[in-house]
């Protein structure tokens, strides 16, 4: 890709940029969110038509009008956000206008073999029978791969395809690739985790600001000088939580939490200026914790008390209402009206308490809270008008959080904070959640990234399979610790095995 320009109403997306795959080869693609990499698959595949600039394949001049032409020059991407259809099945979806036809009906069965033997091939614990609507987030993520995988794909771009899954699910993936890359194929991979970067890319291209700043061979490269190329600047990575003292006052005290699906007995204990980790597997509970205590999943039994009160939330507005802030890990579904501005959206958890008078919302209070927002979290729009859709998925992700933030919510359930954010972005929010238990909000952070639970919390509450298996200090914390209780089976469980 050769002098690639891009522009959308109100920014120039790219400038001027560059790109190049060699056979045989990953290369990894990295940058800040906003810098334009997702643009620039989205051009690669069809989507988008440049406004400048010229693609060549195999050295012959092409220009992928549409998502099928690329599919038809062997380009296939798997999308940061999903591209799922969530009332038909795992096998409709993967072969969705490929379908084996009889003379009048689909042939089932010879569809459901085929995407079973794919799903096979992935390690992917779903039926080719299930609907997609069913499945947790990290299974939707793996269902996309699947998809791209069916074609005959020559180039495969991997945009964010990690985000979702724990670190055995990453490992398989890799296996793929690196099964997957020949002679005459190649993957282009972009990821926020600098850690992916070393262990499965052969180059590494940086870009900024929608232009192009240099390529790496990764395995003479450190990932300081690749962060330090993406950023502009030198990243100090020091944000870690302060001391909270035991005789802190307990402001969430959960115990007895069940739900008919999946959670039994859990327990747990938040205190003022305390960031407490929620680890486990996938599948472990974590997110049903979250969305349990927030009203959003309904509760068979519990005994919840704020600051020694009890309390009873039937649903999210309850929560909001005694000051309990939710961040869901899906943010396009249940964190954001993509179709409305970024104003609107921070502004939307507050319009009562804060930005209504006399029943008429009062804009330029909103506006002038949106427009604090995105200077103190960096979030890149070219202004507060802008409509959500439009920004890129960490920016996204940074809305959702200020939308809680304007709110000023004693306690914040944080469930994948820094999903699908750049590097330069993740210090930003750590040091904003570090700055936040200062101040005395409590917060319970639900993440599938070790380093950064060891790192942010205080303690940390494992789960597996719906329980509580196990509960940590940040001094006692290790990730073999963590994994140890992650993959212990509940002593309930044990018993009945015996």
């Amino acid at each position: 890709m050769r002098g690639i320009v891009k522009g959308f109403p109100g920014v120039r997306a790219l400038q001027d940029m560059r790109l190049s795959l060699a056979g045989g080869e990953v290369l990894a693609l990295v940058g800040e969110n906003g810098a334009g990499k997702s643009t620039l698959m989205k051009l690669l595949s069809g989507i988008h038509t440049p406004d400048e600039g010229e693609f060549f394949l195999d050295g012959r001049r092409v220009r992928p009008r549409d998502p099928r032409h690329a599919q038809e020059l062997g380009i296939s991407i798997i999308h940061q956000e999903f591209n799922l259809m969530p009332d038909l099945t795992v096998a409709q979806n993967i072969f969705i206008g490929r379908e084996p036809r009889g003379r009048f009906l689909l042939r089932d069965r010879e569809l459901n073999s085929r995407a079973g033997e794919l799903i096979e091939r992935l390690g992917l614990s779903v039926r080719p029978e299930q609907t997609v609507g069913t499945l947790t987030v990290a299974q939707q993520q793996m269902v996309e791969i699947a998809k791209a995988l069916s074609y005959d794909a020559r180039i495969l771009i991997m945009d964010e395809p990690t985000a979702a899954l724990n670190d055995a699910e990453v490992a398989a993936l890799h296996d793929l690739i690196r099964r997957f890359v020949q002679p005459d194929t190649g993957v282009i991979y972009v990821s926020h985790r600098m850690n992916e970067l070393e262990a499965v890319s052969d180059r590494i291209t940086v870009i900024r600001d929608g232009r192009y700043v240099d390529t790496l061979n990764t395995a003479e490269a450190t990932m300081s000088q690749v962060i330090t190329r993406m950023v502009g600047r030198e990243l100090t990575t020091d944000v870690g939580p302060e001391d909270v003292r035991e005789d802190r006052e307990t402001v969430l005290n959960v115990t007895g939490l069940c739900t008919k699906s999946l959670l039994r007995d859990v327990n747990l204990r938040l205190r003022q200026g305390e960031i407490l980790g929620l680890a486990g597997l996938m599948g472990a509970g974590r997110t049903e914790v979250a969305r349990a205590l927030v009203g959003a999943d309904p509760v068979t039994s519990a005994e919840v008390t704020l600051r020694g009160r009890p309390v009873r939330v039937s649903n999210p507005a309850d929560a909001a209402g005694h000051g309990i802030g939710y961040l869901s890990e899906d943010r396009k579904q249940l964190g954001l009206l993509l179709d409305q501005d970024v104003s609107s959206n921070i502004g939307l958890g507050s319009l009562r308490t804060r930005f209504q008078s006399f029943g008429f919302v009062r804009d330029k209070a909103v506006r002038a809270a949106a427009r604090e927002s995105v200077e103190s979290l960096r979030i890149r729009t070219p202004s507060e008008n802008q409509l959500v859709k439009h920004l890129s998925g960490g920016n996204q992700q940074k809305v959702a959080l200020a939308k809680w933030l304007v709110k000023d919510c004693e306690i914040l359930i944080i469930d994948e904070p820094t999903r699908g954010i750049d590097v330069g972005a993740k210090e930003e929010i750590y040091r904003l959640l570090n700055d936040l238990a200062q101040e005395g909000k409590s917060i319970i952070m639900v993440s599938s990234e070790l380093p950064e639970l060891l790192r942010m919390s205080h303690r940390i509450v494992v789960m597996s399979e719906g329980r509580v298996t196990g509960e940590l200090s940040a001094e006692e914390a290790t990730q073999e610790k963590v994994m140890h209780y992650a993959t212990l089976r509940p002593e309930s469980e044990r018993a009945d095995a015996a």
